[in-house]
């Protein structure tokens, strides 16, 4: 739970206003999540299992500050547990919007 809570208060913290240019693809970040993320997160309904210290991205999705945009910054700087993924801004984007399909 605590590493929720350093989630969403890092996302709120970077929140800034969307670059334009580019719409972010969350089929896309579907495919870079299963890729970069499902050994430690349960990326989508179909993985079966992921680290139990990761929260699934439906529990980060659902949560009451989740800001995609905070999300997508904070993926470019990960925080000490995660590893130093070598993630554009647009892959970052991608994988927040694909996360942001999980709110329901």
């Amino acid at each position: 739970m605590k590493i929720i809570k350093y989630i969403v208060s890092a996302a709120a913290a970077l929140a800034v206003t969307a670059s334009a240019g580019y719409a972010a693809d969350p089929a896309q970040g579907l495919a870079l999540s299963q890729r970069w993320c499902a050994a430690c997160h349960v990326v989508s309904a179909d993985q079966k299992e992921a680290s139990t210290d990761a929260p699934p991205f439906s529990t980060v999705a659902r949560s009451p500050h989740f800001s995609v945009r905070g999300l997508a910054y904070f993926l470019l700087d990960p925080h000490p547990k995660m590893p130093d993924l070598p993630l554009s801004r647009q892959a970052a984007d991608d994988i927040a919007a694909y996360i942001a399909t999980l709110r329901n």
